[in-house]
């Protein structure tokens, strides 16, 4: 569908995916078409747009850049990485069982368990990163796979090919939640998952600017039936989002470098701190899935989470509040560095006792690296952690 954008190197997608100047004016970026509606020569005469939750103009650009960068053949934009989740879960039936990693994000945890165990889906979390435990969960109601790597908060890893080959033999639908990795480390549809799951509020949009979320695929059936869900249930992006998302890409190759730099310089510089007692990151070569990270991804990224010696939650709230170039907040992948206490921020929807035994403790503390230089940045976390 894409072909002329194969031979291209990922920079190059970046700027030119999706990006075709405005016949009309010459326009080099793609127009904000704020519109709702638009004009029909007839009844059901038009120029391949009749309503504005269907389709615009400025949405199809971005999925088509969405479509490029994931190697996919379908990209489809959402409200939010949760809306896109929302439309995944909707292809599945009452009784059906979906098989997720036990660590996970809190947003989706919540619409799992919280949303729709209600209408009768059945998800079953496990240790991902061992595929056996993968195979040795299916039952003949299981419908779907879902992966996310790495993970959000323990940046655990899941061998994608090797879960793929045993979603294929079943002929189960397998989607991975790509966005720690982003497109510019990470392109699952390659190594054999049926969707690819974004919040593209994150490093897609880059600026912590938008929210939105995307699916991408490579199935036209599985594209129909989410394009069926989204243009029914309507949880689709206004052109403003699209354009900023769009925006945000042009300049993913660049950002996700200095992300990956400065992630690398934090990490083995906590590893060696004196008050820091564990570090995950899955660019140390001792790292559980280090291996699995090396194979399938092209850097390690820029999240990074890690626990004080001094594990008390006071001694977590003192750090967490005494940084300034990294600001307490929700979210993640924007070119700013932000600090994040998982336990009562993004994954205060999972009961304790669950983030206690998938490993996630009261006092991990996770960042997102930005771009700024990282003396700075290493300086900011050594007064907070004294």
């Amino acid at each position: 569908m894409f072909t002329q954008y194969n031979s291209m190197k990922p920079a190059t997608q970046f700027i030119h995916a999706g990006a075709h100047p405005d016949p009309t004016t010459g326009a080099i970026m793609t127009p904000i078409f704020q519109t709702s509606t638009y004009v029909q020569e007839a009844p059901a005469t038009h120029k391949g747009y009749e309503y504005a939750r269907s389709q615009n103009p400025t949405r199809t650009a971005l999925e088509e850049a969405l479509a490029i960068i994931e190697h996919g053949k379908f990209g489809l934009a959402f409200s939010s990485g949760v809306a896109a989740t929302d439309a995944v879960i909707k292809l599945l039936n009452p009784g059906d069982e979906v098989i997720c990693a036990n660590d996970m994000y809190g947003g989706t945890y919540r619409l799992f368990t919280k949303v729709f165990e209600r209408f009768g889906i059945v998800f079953k979390p496990v240790d991902t990163t061992n595929a056996e435990h993968v195979a040795a969960t299916i039952t003949a109601n299981t419908k779907l796979v879902w992966l996310e790597t790495p993970t959000n908060p323990l940046m655990n890893i899941t061998d994608i090919q090797a879960v793929a080959a045993i979603t294929k033999k079943h002929n189960l639908i397998l989607v991975v939640d790509n966005t720690f990795a982003s497109p510019a480390l990470q392109n699952p549809l390659d190594l054999g998952a049926d969707i690819v799951m974004h919040s593209a509020t994150k490093y897609l949009g880059g600026h912590s600017d938008v929210i939105q979320g995307a699916l991408v695929m490579n199935s036209a059936e599985l594209r129909e039936k989410l394009y069926f869900i989204q243009k029914s249930c309507g949880a689709v992006p206004g052109p403003m989002d699209c354009f900023l998302v769009l925006r945000g890409i042009k300049t993913l190759g660049v950002r996700m470098k200095a992300h990956c730099e400065n992630g690398a310089i934090i990490a083995h510089w906590l590893r060696n701190h004196p008050k820091v007692a564990k570090v995950y990151w899955p660019g140390f070569e001792d790292h559980p899935g280090h291996a699995a990270a090396k194979k399938q991804m092209r850097d390690f990224g820029g999240m990074i989470s890690f626990e004080l010696k001094n594990d008390s939650v006071d001694e977590v709230k003192r750090v967490l509040s005494k940084t300034h170039l990294f600001s307490l907040a929700e979210s993640l992948g924007g070119v700013e560095s932000l600090i994040n206490h998982p336990a009562s921020m993004t994954h205060a929807s999972i009961p304790r006792e669950e983030r206690l035994k998938n490993g996630l403790r009261d006092s991990l503390i996770r960042l997102s690296v930005g771009i700024e230089d990282a003396e700075d940045l290493i300086h900011d976390l050594d007064q907070a952690i004294g």
